[in-house]
C-alpha cells in the first residue's frame, strides 16, 4: 500500500468513524427527546390531590364516575376482591359492590414520586371507613395503595391502583 493509500484510507475510516458517532449521539438525543417532559411536571401535592377527586367520585355512589378516573387498559388490585380488574367492566363491577358499603377514605400516609410531566406515582397507606348496607354498622378499613397516573388527553388518569388490607389488622 502507499502512503498515498494509507492516508486517503485512514481519511475515510475517520470520516466514518465521525459519521458514526454523529449518527449515535443525535440518536441518543432524539430518545431523549421522546421521554423529555412536554409540559411543565406535576408537583408532589397536584397528584396527592388526585386522590381526593377519586375518594369524591365514591361519594357520588356512582361506579361509572369513579371508572371514569381510570384510564381504558388500567388494572385494577382491589382491596376486598380477589379477581384482579383489566377493563373498563370490571371496574365498573367492583365499586357497584364496594360503594354499597358507603366508603369514605382519608389518607393515613402519602408518598409522592412525580416520575415525568406525563407520569407520576402515588403510594402509601388510607383508611376507610366502611357501612355495612345490611346492618348499618361501621367499621374502619386500614389498606397500602398505591396509584400509578398517567397524563393521557391532558388528563390525569389512574392506570394501575393496588390496594391491599394492612396484614396485622
Amino acid at each position: 500500500m502507499t502512503r498515498r493509500s494509507i492516508t486517503k484510507r485512514a481519511a475515510v475510516v475517520t470520516a466514518t468513524a465521525l459519521v458514526a458517532v454523529g449518527t449515535v449521539t443525535a440518536g441518543v438525543s432524539m430518545a431523549g427527546q421522546d421521554h423529555a417532559p412536554k409540559g411543565k411536571k406535576a408537583t408532589k401535592a397536584q397528584i396527592a390531590s388526585l386522590f381526593d377527586t377519586w375518594n369524591a367520585a365514591l361519594q357520588t355512589r356512582d361506579s361509572d364516575k369513579v371508572a371514569d378516573l381510570y384510564a381504558k387498559n388500567a388494572v385494577l388490585l382491589p382491596t376486598v376482591s380477589n379477581q384482579v380488574r383489566t377493563d373498563r367492566a370490571q371496574i365498573v363491577d367492583y365499586f357497584d359492590h364496594f360503594l354499597a358499603n358507603k366508603p369514605v377514605g382519608t389518607k393515613v400516609k402519602t408518598i409522592v414520586n412525580v416520575l415525568d410531566s406525563n407520569s407520576a406515582i402515588d403510594t402509601g397507606v388510607y383508611r376507610f371507613a366502611l357501612t355495612d348496607h345490611d346492618t348499618g354498622e361501621k367499621r374502619m378499613v386500614e389498606a397500602r395503595y398505591t396509584y400509578t397516573y398517567e397524563k393521557i388527553g391532558g388528563k390525569w388518569l389512574i392506570v394501575n391502583h393496588h390496594s391491599s388490607a394492612m396484614p396485622e389488622k
